[in-house]
């Protein structure tokens, strides 16, 4: 131990005391997800509805598109974690200056992805067209997203503190979710018509867009970095590479991770798919959309409270198994209910939200052990390692969503909605509740058995922490 606490010093920690942490950095920080949400969640929740249902593009083109766009940008995402780390502490920071010049060019990208006049171009200028736009995006997007991510462990060191940070980081996406969730399709599609309005999609997502800059730029005003790092020399990427490969606490995240945003993305992929052809009712799409967010707001009161007294991996896995179970409820029903589906995925969702509410500061957990345990600080690196894992699981929810469409026969129309079978409804249905029952619950098991990071040992490295930044 103190052979770390030597190593950590080399890199010389400072801690900001005349800015004490508070609700300003707690309400500032949930700005920022709320800016992810407005651009990141409309393009996951609705790009590939658009591909297929406006473009006319086939669903398996589009499943190995995402496939491609997110490995390509799971690299992205550790290069540009590298790049943060290795950047010049400014005047506020060393995460700000990477949102304040990057949320332009994303804003640009997140429009162009839904451009309705590519309508009129020919199949393979259209593939061609949403190949570069989406790569494009994918990596605007981590030069946004990494920094804020990593910028969490920059604003306290205190393990409470993140756990508000995470949970307000979650509100923020909650937030954006229910936008997003509620406005678009109640303007995407066409008065009096199962068809998406291309032009309607492009001006909502263009307005989601544009507030998703506003909340940049106020997560900039209102949060402060008080944990800095100067560091005099960078470590090679080589024995970075090696002591993260070496870190249990940080695989097995992953892993979960992977697990888990398979089961969420693949559940938000075919959303749009189960309430348009299985359950025929829009309403009930927006519906079922806001309330997974809305979970989120049940559960936000109670999460520090939950990490005080059962800690942050017990509450977690017992949350997700619950979730898990509760997916697997209505594989089983398969009800035709759709007041029945409302209710019980709303329960999962319960599941599902103290994950997610969970999640941003199991990431810090894993930053700060890895501190302790080799002195090395590197926050961009190890969010970065994180993300990797987030986008390999998009490419697998998205591109398996897109293939599994095809496989069991979907229809993609640009006139009107194509009329599906009875075989492929239940097909939908099956896939949209089968796939987060196993993720969630193989994540629960995985973290339960394996899972390092308990609540004895988070606060124990906190007080390793507190002593190296009292030096």
């Amino acid at each position: 131990m103190e052979k770390s606490l030597e190593n950590a010093v080399k890199q010389d920690t400072q801690l900001l005391t005349d800015k004490p942490f508070g609700g300003r950095d707690k309400f500032g920080y949930m700005f920022g997800d709320l800016g992810n949400t407005l651009t990141f969640s409309t393009v996951t929740t609705f790009l590939m509805i658009f591909y297929t249902n406006a473009l006319g593009i086939s669903a398996a083109i589009v499943g190995i598109l995402f496939l491609v766009a997110r490995i390509i940008d799971a690299f992205a995402d550790l290069g540009v974690g590298r790049l943060v780390d290795n950047s010049d502490l400014k005047a506020d920071g060393r995460f700000h200056p990477w949102i304040r010049h990057m949320k332009y060019p994303l804003f640009f990208v997140s429009i162009l992805l839904f451009l309705p006049w590519v309508s009129n171009l020919s199949m393979g200028i259209k593939i061609v067209y949403i190949f570069i736009t989406y790569i494009a995006w994918g990596i605007l997007y981590s030069t946004v997203n990494i920094p804020y991510g990593s910028m969490a462990s920059a604003i306290s060191s205190n393990p409470t503190d993140k756990t508000s940070l995470s949970t307000f980081r979650s509100i923020g996406s909650a937030i954006g979710t229910i936008v997003v969730s509620y406005f678009v399709p109640v303007f995407m599609y066409a008065k009096g018509s199962q068809q998406i309005s291309p032009m309607r999609l492009f001006i909502i997502v263009t307005i989601c867009a544009a507030g998703g800059v506003i909340a940049y730029t106020l997560l900039g005003h209102f949060t402060t970095e008080r944990v800095r790092t100067e560091k005099s020399e960078n470590i090679p990427l080589k024995v970075v590479g090696k002591k993260l490969l070496a870190d249990r606490a940080l695989i097995i995240l992953v892993t979960i991770d992977i697990l888990v945003c398979v089961g969420l993305f693949s559940y938000m992929a075919m959303v749009s798919y189960l309430f348009n052809d299985y359950f025929k009712d829009k309403g009930a799409m927006a519906i079922a959309m806001v309330s997974m967010s809305l979970a989120t707001f049940v559960l936000a009161p109670f999460a520090n409270k939950l990490y005080k007294r059962f800690g942050r991996k017990e509450i977690t896995e017992s949350f997700l198994a619950f979730g898990a179970l509760m997916f697997a409820l209505l594989w089983v029903l398969h009800t035709h209910s759709v007041m029945t589906y409302l209710i019980i995925s709303f329960v999962a969702a319960l599941g599902m939200g103290m994950f997610n509410l969970m999640v941003w500061a199991f990431i810090t957990d894993v930053i700060d052990n890895e501190q302790v345990e080799t002195g090395m600080r590197e926050d961009g690196v190890v969010y970065g390692v994180n993300s990797f894992a987030r986008k390999v699981a998009q490419a697998l929810a998205g591109g398996v969503a897109g293939l599994l469409l095809s496989f069991i026969g979907y229809k993609t129309s640009t006139s009107g909605g194509a009329l599906q079978t009875e075989a492929v409804n239940n097909s939908i249905y099956q896939l949209a509740v089968g796939i987060p029952a196993v993720c969630f619950g193989l994540g629960a098991l995985i973290m339960f058995l394996w899972y390092p990071l308990n609540k004895k040992r988070v606060d124990e490295n906190a007080k390793v922490l507190a002593e190296l930044n009292a030096k």
